[in-house]
């Protein structure tokens, strides 16, 4: 639990995926070898498939969560209806993932995966097979990715160019937002994004900060985090998502940490810490918020998904 006792806990720990663990067999369960999904890995297999450097996370309406691994280079796919686990390796036709960053699902099925070598956003269908993909030649390095769900638009960190593209799903610009610099509504180096209603979230990551942007206007709204050297300040953030309460988590990869803000931009708690154990990570990237307030943080280089149930902001 954390915050710890005495305070009221406010988070709990709820498993973590690792790959082909997860899923696990039961010859109880109505007479036949039945595959169940689990959250906390079981010991399924002696040689089983695993995340390796997990990047990216999405969560769609059916419960499956896609995570990037660009180590790997293929998108893993934790599917715990059909209780399997999928890779998908292909981004445009015969052309493999290389670095798989941003993964973001649509309501039709299919996937939408940001590869920042490719210079890509591929698009895959919902049996995984490669569609055509959009931003070839319009992109430099594509990492965060966010779908509108208003106008069915993705709107891409382009790391390299230090701004934010948006595109029609057939593959129009629309428009760049922002440019490099480090003022309000500038870049240095931006990575991941979200999105909440209205709210564009940009991890501004050189300049140590998410930045909030009206996303019809692309004007500056506020900034979260700021540069510093103890906990709760900002020095290389990663992921950022947000919950149903308006708090906004960002992770701070250099120092290990799980950052959490209220809507307001205050500093509420960290999660975190450098380690194996239980609540620490190593080097951790992407985060996402499903549809029941989890919390999953992927913990790159302890090679995990780790899961957090946020118990609500009640006395």
């Amino acid at each position: 639990m954390w915050p710890p006792a005495p305070d009221i806990p406010r988070y709990q720990f709820a498993g973590q995926l690792i790959g082909e663990n997860n899923f696990v067999r039961d010859a109880d369960a109505d007479g036949a070898l039945v595959r169940l999904f689990r959250w906390i890995a079981g010991l399924a297999s002696s040689n089983p498939v695993t995340l390796q450097r997990p990047q990216g996370i999405a969560v769609d309406a059916a419960g499956r969560v896609f995570v990037s691994d660009v180590s790997r280079a293929a998108v893993f796919v934790f599917d715990p209806v059909a209780g399997e686990l999928r890779l998908l390796e292909y981004a445009n036709g015969l052309q493999r993932f290389i670095n798989p960053v941003g993964v973001v699902t649509d309501p039709d099925g299919s996937l939408w995966v940001a590869d920042a070598e490719l210079a890509i956003i591929a698009h895959l269908s919902p049996d995984g097979d490669p569609l055509p993909a959009i931003g070839k030649g319009q992109l430099g390095r594509p990492t965060g990715l966010v779908r509108n769900p208003a106008d069915g638009h993705l709107l891409v960190a382009d790391t390299q160019a230090h701004k934010i593209l948006e595109f029609t799903p057939g593959g129009d610009l629309v428009r760049t937002i922002g440019e490099r610099g480090h003022d309000a509504g500038q870049f240095n180096f931006p990575t991941y994004l979200a999105l909440a209603g209205e709210r564009l979230y940009v991890t501004d990551t050189m300049n140590s900060r998410v930045q909030i942007l009206h996303l019809a206007s692309g004007e500056f709204v506020q900034s979260v985090g700021r540069r510093g050297l103890y906990t709760g300040n900002l020095v290389r953030p990663k992921g950022v998502a947000t919950d149903t309460d308006g708090n906004v988590y960002i992770v701070e990869s250099l120092y290990d940490n799980l950052l959490i803000f209220n809507e307001d931009g205050q500093f509420l708690m960290p999660i975190g810490g450098v380690g194996k154990e239980i609540g620490k990570f190593y080097l951790p990237s992407g985060v996402a918020v499903d549809d029941f307030n989890r919390i999953l943080v992927a913990d790159t280089f302890n090679g995990r998904v780790v899961l957090f149930q946020y118990l609500g902001n009640t006395q």
